[in-house]
């Protein structure tokens, strides 16, 4: 007799990792494209400005070296560029305390798998980056969401000390934040760090966008903060300001020994980078200021041009970021992911249309961001102009259109 088998399942872990809201559409939009339909693609941060001229350089001079492993916690020009970089920018900091990391996700997991138990949790303003939740689930730790003030604002010190319990091990802030712009003044983002230094906690600081702000100064740094030091790890990459997110090259940095010597141990398990990446994000951090004050004159143009078409439109409301290089526009529509959906597989006005992230797979609350979108500026202006003026017509057409 021939007994029946039962197929192993694959792990609760991976199961509680939520769907990619910037991926997800990915296939209706490839089935647009066969189509014959003209997708423009604002729902994920691909920036079309190119590198620093010495990435390109870089990389052909990389295709001369041999293919071998290197140091785990990356190659001694690497860590010297970031600690190079960072003293441009006025932050004192040592090639001993970065890791380079597989682009800022890596740089994240290994911050929380170095600093954290399962079962912990982790607070976290909404809405926040989306892989957020699935580094954390993948941890075994829970992301507490502390909610968003009206408009997307700061949320409060108050906000995240109703929060706080006993397995609380950290807070995670992103300044300029993604999704949303959103910029935390100094006294802001100083008066959150405290809270770690008072209750014992990390401070977990993305600072992807430090220097993509839309006003006269940067965004604050946790690295200024008198006093926690053994407190902060910041998460940083090459992937935006300079331009190279396919070279996968990030940063986790932190004064704190404890914290730098667990990162170097997790990152062992993967051997090493690409050595040509690493060579190529040298050079891209050895460019010089003007091109990144250039790169953040282009976003305030895009900015400025998608705010002012989103406004021609009636029942479209944008929140103003005030830097990174996403705006959140709430729609009047039933629900943004069928309508971000719909968009693909529906609707098309002269063979095109406009592929959106459904602002909803940004936050933990169940419900929250249900009629919002997040649109990324990584098109010219009149791109912008044009992909505001399809949204018009498809909001026309929708019949989940809700005013």
């Amino acid at each position: 007799m021939t007994r029946g088998t039962v197929a192993p399942e694959i792990s609760s872990r991976v199961r509680s990792i939520p769907p990619s809201p910037i991926r997800g559409l990915a296939p209706l939009a490839e089935a647009a494209k066969a189509r014959g339909i003209h997708v423009i693609h604002l729902n994920i941060g691909q920036p079309d400005l190119p590198p620093p001229p010495g990435v390109a350089a870089a990389l052909a001079a990389a295709a001369t070296q041999p293919p071998v492993y290197t140091a785990s916690q990356g190659i001694p020009q690497l860590l010297d560029a970031w600690a190079r970089y960072y003293e441009r920018i006025g932050l004192a900091i040592s090639p001993e305390q970065v890791v380079a990391t597989g682009g800022a996700s890596e740089a994240l997991s290994l911050a929380v798998l170095a600093t954290t138990d399962p079962g912990d949790r982790i607070l976290v303003p909404e809405p926040f980056y989306a892989p957020y939740y699935g580094i954390l689930a993948a941890a075994g730790v829970e992301l507490v969401p502390i909610p968003a003030p009206e408009r997307y604002g700061p949320v409060t010190p108050q906000a995240i000390q109703e929060r706080l319990g006993p397995r609380t091990r950290g807070i995670l802030l992103c300044s300029p934040a993604n999704p949303t712009g959103t910029l935390y003044e100094r006294d802001q983002f100083a008066a959150i760090a405290e809270l770690a230094r008072e209750h014992g906690l990390f401070f977990y600081s993305d600072e992807t966008y430090r220097e993509l702000v839309f006003r006269d100064s940067r965004a604050a740094s946790a690295l200024e903060i008198p006093g926690l030091e053994q407190h902060v790890i910041v998460i940083d990459s090459v992937s935006k300001r300079f331009n190279a997110c396919g070279l996968r090259i990030g940063a986790l940095i932190s004064r704190n020994p404890d914290v730098i010597t667990a990162a170097v141990s997790l990152a062992e398990l993967r051997l090493s980078l690409p050595l040509p990446a690493q060579l190529a994000a040298v050079a891209a951090l050895e460019a010089p200021a003007t091109y990144v004050a250039e790169v953040v004159t282009t976003y305030r143009r895009r900015r400025d041009a998608a705010l002012a078409a989103l406004a021609r439109l009636p029942g479209v409301h944008v929140v103003p970021p005030d830097g990174a290089l996403y705006l959140v526009a709430e729609l009047p529509v039933d629900d943004a992911a069928r309508f971000a959906a719909w968009l693909l597989t529906d609707f098309t006005h002269h063979g095109e249309t406009v592929m959106l992230a459904p602002l909803s797979g940004f936050f933990a609350t169940p419900g929250a961001g249900r009629n919002a979108v997040r649109l990324a500026l990584v098109q010219p202006e009149s791109v912008l102009e044009h992909a505001a003026e399809l949204l018009g017509e498809a909001l026309a057409r929708y019949p989940g259109r809700t005013t």
